[in-house]
């Protein structure tokens, strides 16, 4: 029987996805969380074989709840189940150690295959992101421009894209306002850009957006 920590800050989804579970009858759900800070406490103290995570969780941003965990528990697979788009963050979250990536539309048809994979030591990709991971080898130069950015750079682009202030960057990263505009400065020069309203446009070109 895999056991399967599930960590979504909505009760419905979290429902949902026990009822998934227990239908395919290999499975079930050990314990739930709603926060970053909590599954943290539940995978230090549950026993499970495997963490279902959404990316968008309250107290710990989604890229570094990820590494945490896999510094805590490497052997442990992490399978990403977002809203968020392949576009926005697979690749990150497979270089950061998940085991597969899966968005909530697709949940229903591809779950438990995706979970069966990746506890048994395989990688769980859609056809489409197989595909962008290949593009993603080629030389450097052929790269879209993000994704040369450092996590913490690509996650402050998303929310100067999305109209934030540095202060408010600052706030809700748990950073120094100096630390953001050091940020700010290397996103732009990176980015070959000089207005956020130039980000935010690239950032709706690419789908980068939520």
């Amino acid at each position: 029987m895999i056991r399967i920590i599930v960590a979504d800050d909505h009760p419905v989804v979290r429902r949902g996805i026990g009822q998934i579970v227990a239908a395919a009858g290999d499975m079930r759900v050990a314990d739930e969380a709603a926060s970053g800070r909590e599954l943290l406490d539940r995978a230090r103290t549950v026993d499970h074989d495997l963490v279902l995570l959404d990316l968008s969780m309250p107290e710990m941003i989604g890229l570094d709840l990820l590494k945490q965990l896999k510094r805590e528990r490497p052997k442990i697979p992490i399978v990403i189940l977002t809203v968020s788009s392949e576009n926005q963050f697979a690749i990150r979250a497979l270089k950061a150690g998940a085991a597969g990536y899966l968005t909530k539309d697709t949940a229903a048809t591809e779950l438990v295959g995706a979970l069966r994979k990746v506890v048994t030591g395989g990688r769980y990709l859609s056809p489409s992101m197989a595909e962008r991971l290949a593009g993603h080898l080629t030389a450097d130069t052929d790269r879209p421009l993000h994704e040369k950015l450092s996590d913490r750079e690509y996650q402050v682009l998303r929310m100067i894209a999305a109209g934030k202030s540095t202060r408010r960057i600052s706030t809700e990263l748990s950073l120094s306002v100096k630390t953001i505009g050091t940020y700010r400065a290397r996103i732009f020069e990176k980015m070959q850009m000089k207005s956020p309203a130039e980000l935010a446009a690239y950032a709706v070109r690419n789908r980068l957006s939520d």
